[in-house]
């Protein structure tokens, strides 16, 4: 032979370390050779027809012990009753493999995790049995449920931490407010005789209330998702409703300018839900302004058209506050994150206005500088089609509610607006008088009251007058309740009467089903 050539002599391999085998003899020496996988034949009805080391190591049987029994012998009794290897066998047969892990049995009765696969041996094309292959990875499992027990651990930990700090931080900001609105009071019930000051009193308690309310709202929301009833609004028109209280949020240090802009479209939101983001917006600019600066917040409205798109509404609070690095607008969103101080802040603000405009079908977009300020955008779709409603007309209204000072000043003031109130403590009255008045144009009604429920009475009522319009308030938001009518206005508490003035005013005439 020349010199040179790779070809082996005398069966032995160039090396001369070991002679050539055939494939089968290699392929029985390599799968022999293993023990950490248990690497067997089985005909085509699952019968074992060949075993190897690392079979006998895992399972704990010898070869003489298996071969011509079935493989379904391995699995967990419950398994083998439903059918698992059989489907194991028809999946690889169909698809070209079988791939799982589950529980499996050894001699001993001892269950370990197998990860298990299943491959078609095919002999010109004709199946005519199955290569399987397992392993041992039960301490495989057992240290990534570890780890995923200790990731739940560690997040359940994080929660607890940021529920404390949210308690905390609510009990601390509560009893803040609590203690102004009582000082506020005991000024106004000293019979002091400056104007001036009873004046700062009245405002100061309510400033207190509306940060209160403010906190209820966004606990609300964040505890169960907030169920929006949107209607068609001019947010020109909500905004500048929303304009003493939102002035009254800032201290005199703060300036609050209004640039809205003017024809806009109108938009489909639910308006309360849409002052409460905007009071959470506001709030948020003022605690970012740092004492002793003249602060100036700007509430800018305008409509975007972009070419094939549909227009939007953009509603934007701007200040000259400290600002934000990077890092944090990228986190402003999430619940209770906050870089304020306890008691300044829950971490719930951008969190409720995210969800209310994502639910709106809009948009939130935060542009930050530290040093310079911080600009939030909420953009909503604009409605295509409009219409104006009518306010020549003054409803004649029921109001129903067990507390009775609550029915004296709101009735007062829905008097004062030119409407005709009547009164009534439960839901018995309410249906005597709706039966005895068809007079009656709007029902407004407490939910929670004792005997009949507010969402009770409304069913009764809309039985008894289905044209009836329907006004129902309550502290919880309208998700939480159950057989709700459809088609009726709801507001939430704790609520102003000029809010319940401005629904009556936005529709009037029998409710849209």
């Amino acid at each position: 032979m020349a010199s040179g050539s790779s070809t082996a002599t005398n069966g032995k391999h160039p090396s001369g370390s070991m002679t050539l085998l055939d494939d089968a003899r290699q392929f029985q020496l390599l799968v022999n050779s293993v023990v950490d996988y248990a690497i067997y034949m089985l005909d085509r009805e699952g019968h074992i027809a060949s075993w190897n080391p690392g079979g006998e190591r895992i399972k704990g049987y010898r070869a003489e012990e298996v071969i011509g029994r079935h493989f379904s012998l391995f699995y967990t009794p419950e398994d083998a009753a439903a059918g698992v290897p059989e489907l194991a066998l028809r999946t690889a047969a169909e698809e070209g493999t079988f791939e799982s892990e589950g529980w499996r049995m050894r001699k001993d009765g001892t269950r370990f995790w197998a990860s298990v696969v299943i491959d078609p041996v095919l002999r010109d094309g004709e199946l005519i049995g199955f290569a399987k292959v397992t392993r041992d990875v039960t301490e495989q499992r057992k240290a990534r449920l570890a780890v995923e027990e200790a990731h739940r651990a560690m997040l359940q930990a994080q929660k607890m931490e940021a529920i404390g700090k949210l308690t905390y931080g609510l009990a601390h900001d509560f009893n803040n407010l609590l203690t102004v609105i009582t000082n506020s009071l005991d000024t106004l019930s000293a019979q002091d005789n400056d104007p001036e000051r009873r004046r700062r009193s009245i405002i100061t308690a309510q400033r207190a209330a509306d940060r209160g309310a403010l906190l209820t709202r966004q606990l609300l929301a964040f505890s169960r998702g907030q169920w929006l009833r949107p209607k068609p609004h001019d947010i020109n028109e909500l905004i500048s409703n929303s304009g003493e209280i939102l002035r009254r949020a800032c201290d005199s240090s703060v300036q609050v300018d209004f640039e809205l802009a003017p024809g806009l479209a109108r938009v489909s939101v639910d308006g309360a839900q849409f002052e409460a983001a905007l009071l959470n917006l506001v709030v948020n600019a003022r605690d970012a302004i740092p004492p002793g600066r003249q602060g100036r917040i700007v509430i800018q409205t305008r409509q975007v058209r972009e070419a094939g798109k549909p227009d939007r509404v953009a509603i934007t609070v701007g200040d000259n506050g400290e600002g934000m690095p990077a890092e944090v607008v990228a986190r402003a969103a999430e619940p209770f994150f906050t870089t304020k101080e306890v008691g300044k802040g829950s971490g719930l603000g951008l969190s409720q206005v995210h969800g209310f405009v994502t639910q709106s079908e809009g948009r939130v977009a935060i542009t930050s500088e530290p040093g310079i300020g911080t600009s939030v955008t909420m953009s909503l779709p604009a409605l295509q089609e409009e219409t104006g409603p009518d306010l020549s007309i003054a409803p004649r209204v029921l109001m129903v509610d067990d507390d009775s000072n609550i029915v004296g000043i709101v009735s007062d003031v829905l008097r004062d607006a030119g409407h005709d109130v009547l009164t009534a403590s439960n839901g018995a009255q309410a249906l005597q008088l709706l039966q005895q008045d068809p007079a009656i144009d709007v029902l407004f009604s407490d939910v929670v009251m004792p005997g009949m429920s507010g969402v009770e009475l409304a069913q009764k009522a809309l039985e008894l007058r289905p044209a009836l319009r329907v006004l129902l308030a309550s502290g919880y938001s309208e998700g939480w309740l159950d057989n709700v009518p459809p088609g009726i206005d709801f507001v939430a508490k704790p609520y102003r009467a000029m809010q319940i003035l401005e629904l009556l005013r936005a529709r009037s005439g029998p409710p849209v089903r």
